[in-house]
């Protein structure tokens, strides 16, 4: 006789766990989308509203469009910190897939001496603070003479070692028998890595593009410190800089921050469910 499945654990329970449960989630969602709202609703306020009392969560008149002409009259350029931002997080990514995904290939498949050794080193990294490294990160940037450059920006952030530990956890979890009949077909190694491996794992390959995305898009401190002319500014910096001395206009501000978060809310929407899986995948052992 056949063993029957059993089913999940949340589907055992009672109605009042799950009330309880869904409860909470849902004060868990509301508490992470206010700051949100808020942002929303202030990049719409105008300037009258702003130190209103009490507080409003919607604002009485609305003055979006006003306040949009007056960001770009503010910060002329903020199109192009968005550019460079986009820019700089495309590089980033690219090349952290080509890098990651070879090292994590490497990692999982092949046999050599100290691999243990170099993989463990590798996420050693994850321990040492990026603070620790600026400076000397600097300092090799200027004798390269890539300051203010986009060199500066996009190289030193083209390898991860989450990213290097994420696809190698995601290629162990492939069959080899795949790869050994392709390799039987007379497939080289990169071939079975880019016709093979990659297309199975595209769940880890999202999760890999939210994170790696959203890091290199919200980076500030490092793009303040090599590269912060007009040029080559990016959209943090940019956000930053419209806060006064003596005062702020928080409505251009939210406007601004709102307009830098939008893309990131997006590309999560779409690929939410290939990061939760991406992510699932990652915490598995073989």
């Amino acid at each position: 006789m056949q063993q029957r499945e059993r089913m999940p654990a949340y589907l055992e329970l009672g109605w009042g766990s799950k009330l309880a449960i869904y409860v909470a989630l849902g004060l868990g969602a509301v508490i992470m989308v206010l700051p949100f709202v808020w942002m929303a609703s202030t990049a719409c306020k105008p300037s009258a509203e702003l130190n209103r009392l009490p507080l409003r969560w919607l604002p009485e008149n609305l003055a979006c469009a006003a306040n949009l002409a007056q960001l770009y009259d503010t910060s002329e350029n903020f199109n192009r910190y968005l550019l460079n931002t986009a820019l700089m997080t495309a590089g980033r990514t690219l090349g952290q897939l080509v890098t990651c995904s070879l090292a994590a290939y490497g990692f999982a498949r092949f046999r050599f001496p100290g691999r243990d050794l170099i993989f463990a080193l590798c996420l050693a990294l994850l321990m040492i603070p990026f603070q620790a490294i600026l400076i000397p990160e600097y300092l090799l940037i200027r004798q390269l003479g890539w300051q203010n450059t986009f060199l500066a920006l996009i190289v030193p952030g083209t390898f991860s070692a989450f990213a290097l530990f994420l696809l190698r956890q995601a290629f162990l979890q492939i069959p080899i028998d795949l790869e050994e009949a392709a390799e039987i077909d007379g497939a080289n190694p990169l071939q079975i890595l880019w016709k093979v491996t990659l297309p199975l794992s595209i769940p880890a390959l999202a999760a890999f593009a939210v994170i790696t995305v959203q890091a290199a898009w919200n980076d500030f401190l490092f793009p303040l410190v090599v590269a912060n002319t007009p040029q080559t500014r990016v959209v943090t910096i940019g956000v930053a800089l419209l806060q006064g001395e003596r005062s702020t206009p928080w409505n251009l501000l939210m406007m601004g921050s709102l307009l830098a978060t939008l893309p990131m809310l997006v590309m999560f929407l779409l690929l939410q469910r290939y990061f939760i899986e991406g992510i699932s995948m990652s915490g598995l052992k073989r």
